[in-house]
């Protein structure tokens, strides 16, 4: 099996990466700007990696696309700080570079995984997400927050008009709040511009304190990459056209933490790392009001829990790994 994989040193797509090297014979093609968490497979001679930029190198991108069986389309901006900094350039990246990754794989007639995104249900009131049943809810628009949730949305509409009307073939899914090794980079300090867990990692390395926003009783899943991956290799693998046409949403709905219970498991786990022991056991939790921290126009929803039956019939999958072990793994990455 022929994979092109677009953003390919990504969190997802090096994941990825190390394990289909590892335990497949696919051979892998893949573009992104850097290759750093790449630099102990790019002597592999089943990975092929070209530094570039999938709204320029075109001409490239298509070629591959004809020649490959699977493309996953993984590039996208998923910070909200960005969200209500710059839309456009979210709505630029995330929306139209992709659409037109979407149009060659109709196109060609090649099979498409899509990284569709939690964000999707926004404030939805499920007390838990269905793929197919859930209403996909957001806010006003001068809350520029949801540029990101409507670009993956609307995305995930063309991608099923293109399977209604030129067959395409084609799977969605949904992570629910991945984390793990390589989820972003902390060589420096950070300003709301990266994830939450890794925002924290930063704010220890450097701040002295952890800003929870609205005091961090918004609830999330937290779902360890090394599953998830498990759950998009099972979707590649497609044995029986068990994925075909369908969304899964990845996630771990057993592990539901608020993001104030996940600053203090980080702060627990990172006092037994010896690097961090003791500007962990000085940093503080702090709460900052969400319009002070992002903007005016940043809004958020209290829950995000999904409904995992789609993944555990059709993939059989369902995650193994709790939120504490997953962040003494991501600790012991980056440590």
């Amino acid at each position: 099996m022929k994979v092109l994989i677009l953003g390919v040193n990504g969190f997802i797509g090096s994941t990825l990466t190390e394990k289909a090297l590892k335990d497949t014979d696919w051979q892998l093609y893949g573009m992104d700007l850097r290759c750093d968490w790449l630099k102990d497979f790019l002597s592999n001679p089943r990975l092929t990696f070209q530094e570039g930029d999938i709204t320029i190198h075109k001409e490239w991108i298509e070629y591959h696309i004809k020649k490959c069986d699977v493309i996953l389309p993984l590039v996208a901006i998923a910070t909200p700080a960005t969200y209500v900094s710059d839309p456009l350039r979210v709505f630029d990246l995330d929306f139209a570079a992709n659409l037109e990754v979407i149009k060659l794989a109709a196109k060609h007639k090649k099979r498409i995984i899509f990284p569709s995104t939690s964000e999707v249900y926004g404030m939805c009131q499920d007390s838990e997400f269905k793929e197919e049943e859930s209403n996909l809810i957001v806010g006003p628009i001068n809350k520029q927050r949801w540029i990101y949730s409507c670009c993956k949305q609307l995305l995930d509409r063309v991608i099923y008009a293109y399977g209604i009307r030129d067959s395409l073939s084609y799977t969605l899914f949904r992570p629910f709040n991945w984390i793990g090794p390589r989820l972003d980079s902390i060589d420096k300090q950070k300003k709301g511009g990266s994830r939450a867990l890794s925002q924290f990692i930063s704010n220890i390395l450097y701040d002295g304190e952890i800003k929870l926003v609205d005091g961090g009783k918004q609830e999330r899943c937290f779902t360890y990459i090394d599953d998830g991956v498990c759950a998009l290799m099972k979707i590649i693998e497609n044995k029986d056209d068990c994925a075909k046409s369908r969304i899964f949403n990845i996630g771990n709905p057993h592990e539901r933490y608020s993001i104030a219970e996940l600053a203090e498991k980080l702060l627990e786990v990172a006092v037994t790392i010896p690097q961090l022991k003791d500007k962990a056991s000085r940093t503080k939790i702090i709460s900052v009001p969400g319009n002070d921290y992002y903007g005016g126009s940043y809004q958020d929803t209290n829950h995000r829990v999904p409904s995992i039956e789609n993944a555990k019939k059709y993939l059989n999958w369902q995650p193994t790994t709790g939120l504490t072990e997953a962040i003494k793994r991501t600790l012991e990455f980056y440590f």
